[in-house]
């Protein structure tokens, strides 16, 4: 549903303390931004790594695990009502 409005739409004004937008990056100032961005994560330690790869992969198996029974027992349930 459209929302109505009564005249012509009011022109936006740019920001004040905005700089202008500019239309593309060099790659090279690309690449500088993303090392640049890069340097400012904190990367996990190698043990807080293979905590959180572990309790991926349980709960993957976990999940797996339930989708799977919950298909055979629909598999089931089915060739039981309709043979």
């Amino acid at each position: 549903m459209a929302t109505q409005t009564r005249g012509p739409a009011p022109d936006r004004a740019a920001k004040p303390n905005r700089p202008t937008k500019r239309d593309r990056t060099s790659p090279v100032e690309f690449v500088s931004e993303v090392r640049d961005e890069l340097r400012k994560v904190v990367w996990p330690t190698r043990k807080e790594l293979v905590t959180y790869t572990t309790v991926a992969l349980v709960f993957i198996l976990v999940m797996v695990g339930i989708v799977t029974s919950l298909d055979y027992g629909f598999t089931k349930l089915v060739f039981a009502l309709f043979g």
